[in-house]
């Protein structure tokens, strides 16, 4: 799937136990009820003569079970960190926008709450031919907008149209969109009719029938303006005040660094929620945030693990775990920090230019430090508990692609002084410290030092750091340790300029092209930071994501062996799959977290009367 990768501030994330949702009760009466009923006997007597007589009999009735009607009504209280920027899923970029643009319009698919597959929503189906390359998508039908009018495959056409649009000199109109990567493979787009949309793409990439997978606008606001142009979509009003919604619930004010508030859709194709709506409040911090949850003011929170046991103990709230599409690692360099260089130049070829890290270019020495750090020490001090380690770059949560047959590389740093040892690192007595002897990727003499960067602010990784850097002296290798602003931090990651980095990803799935293959190794510019290259990995990449069929059964064997491939090479040293904890009011009923989406299912959702 094409995707906005987002590096994590990540403080802490969710574990693997579901916890039974609240559903409404059915009252069963049972009563005795008796009841009077008449019969006309007729017998003859020795007179001959006809009596009619009454005879009273008693009937048990039994009384078939009432459900109590499920209560409409009441407001759901939200909170976030931030305000939301943008509501045009085109534009948006931050979490904020994204959760409540998620209420106000819906999206051509939705991901399984329970399996994380894709699934129909208001695409309800499509077919894949010609080897992977064309997706005929159909649209359901009987939906319709917040005004009345249809939904049809038009509006899913707009979305593509836009990020497709060029101006005279053949660049994107929308260039500030995040999202122009979801289009990168789309060749034509074809409206068959008003329910059927065809797309061919150039690549036979398994995920192009998701490649855009946004929440669609509605097309004819934006089309009944005769002067119109998608150019006009950065700056339309409709980004800021829509006024015309697919989703759930509808937008009535926004007070910005305050509040938004959302009423329900009574035409929501899905059926009218109970809920009255949604009071989503911007809040300092997530001590304040808990202290709400605590006093009954906001009724769903993510918990910081340090605040588990306390809210544990908080009557009112039920406590939800997960595992994440998340993971925080330590970043090691393989190019020359001195001097980055991109690792292809603009024909594709070679650079032979591109420079080795003088201690960290060599994998026996990567697969060392691994065993140089007690990552289930650091579970248990800076998540509480709340996370598990991971040998490699694909979480549990895909079962289908996971590989749990890794042998984990567990704190030992007796193995990792001798792996250091073998690797031409041999500690000096004087002083301590390593020093390269005989190496080969620096000059003998050179002591072990390294630098350790994250970002400043975030007690987590700042915690981290101090843990790695006594646990890599412990073996013998000097550590400065760095917590950077924000956006200096970035400058330095993204320009290459580090030798070891703590930093986290969210959104992650099995396709990790973005990551690691070369074109994106790119100082300044590029997601693959840290100089992956390995000949074997990319072909298995691609075959992954193109093999005949899609079968995720074929797809995960291929997965499986680029498991092992990362698990070789160490390019990062994954420190924990990250969960998150959610804490739910009691008040709030019909509430079913899943791994993959608590509010899946918002339209279900009540208020429980008092």
């Amino acid at each position: 799937m094409h995707k906005k990768w987002s590096l994590a501030i990540v403080l802490a994330l969710v574990s693997v136990l579901v916890l039974a949702a609240c559903q409404p009760q059915t009252v069963i009466v049972e009563k005795e009820v008796t009841s009077v009923v008449e019969k006309e006997v007729t017998k003859i007597v020795k007179e001959e003569v006809e009596v009619t007589k009454i005879v009273k009999e008693e009937v048990q009735v039994e009384v078939t079970p009432t459900p109590t009607p499920i209560p409409e009504g009441g407001f759901l209280n939200l909170t976030s960190f931030a305000d939301a920027d943008i509501l045009s899923s085109l534009l948006s970029s931050d979490n904020a926008s994204s959760e409540i643009a998620g209420y106000i319009f819906s999206a051509p698919f939705m991901t399984d709450p329970w399996t994380g597959e894709t699934i129909p929503n208001m695409v309800e189906s499509w077919d894949v031919t010609d080897g992977n390359k064309t997706v005929t998508y159909h649209v359901r039908q009987g939906m319709q907008w917040s005004d009345g009018e249809s939904i049809t495959a038009n509006d899913f056409k707009f979305m593509f149209d836009a990020l497709m649009a060029v101006d005279d000199e053949g660049s994107p109109v929308l260039a500030e969109s995040p999202r122009l990567d979801m289009v990168e493979y789309v060749e034509t787009i074809e409206l068959i009719d008003d329910y059927t949309l065809k797309v061919t793409y150039s690549e036979p990439i398994c995920t192009n029938f998701e490649s855009l997978s946004l929440a669609w606008l509605p097309s004819h606001v934006f089309l009944s303006d005769p002067d119109f142009q998608f150019a006009d979509l950065a700056d339309h009003e409709f980004n800021w005040e829509p006024t015309v919604f697919s989703g759930p619930f509808m937008l009535t004010e926004w007070v910005k660094d305050d509040h938004i508030t959302l009423v329900r859709n009574p035409d929501y194709w899905k059926g009218t929620p109970y809920l009255e709506g949604i009071v989503w409040k911007v809040v300092a911090n997530a001590t304040v945030e808990k202290e709400m949850a605590k006093a009954g003011e906001a009724d769903i929170i993510s918990l910081d693990p340090k605040y588990l046991t306390e809210m544990e103990q908080v009557e009112h709230l039920d406590i939800y775990k997960f595992f994440r599409t998340a993971y925080d690692f330590i970043g090691l360099q393989q190019g020359d920090p001195e001097n980055p260089q991109p690792r292809l130049n603009e024909d594709g070829s070679e650079n032979t230019e591109h420079g080795a890290h003088p201690i960290l270019s060599k994998k026996e020495v990567r697969q060392a430090l691994v065993y140089a750090i007690d990552r289930t020490s650091i579970i248990n001090k800076v998540q509480m508990g709340q996370a598990a380690p991971l040998q490699a770059h694909i979480i549990p949560t895909y079962g289908w692609a996971y590989n749990d047959e890794l042998e984990p590389r567990d704190y030992d740093p007796e193995k990792a002084g001798a792996m250091l040892d073998e690797a031409g690192w041999v500690l000096n007595e004087e002083t301590g410290i390593r020093e390269c002897q005989g190496c080969g990727t620096t000059e003998d003499g050179t002591p072990m030092k390294l630098n350790l960067k994250t970002n400043s602010g975030n007690e987590t990784r700042e915690n981290i750091i101090a843990i790695v850097q006594q646990q890599w002296g412990d073996v013998g290798i000097e550590v400065e340790i760095e917590a950077m602003e924000w956006n200096a931090y970035l400058d330095v990651l993204l320009g290459q300029t580090f030798d070891a980095v703590v930093i986290g990803w969210t959104g992650v799935d099995p396709d990790n092209e973005t990551l690691f293959f070369r074109k994106y190794d790119v100082p300044g510019g590029g997601f693959n930071f840290c100089s992956f290259n390995r000949p074997d990995y990319e072909p298995l990449e691609l075959e992954a994501k193109t093999v005949e069929g899609c079968a995720y059964e074929d797809r995960g064997e291929l997965y499986k062996e680029i498991q092992e491939i990362f698990y070789d090479e160490q390019p990062y040293i994954w420190l924990y799959a990250t969960r998150a904890i959610t804490a739910i009011n009691k008040r709030v009923g019909n509430v079913n977290p899943a791994p993959w989406s608590t509010g899946y299912n918002i339209h279900e959702w009540f208020i429980k009367s008092e």
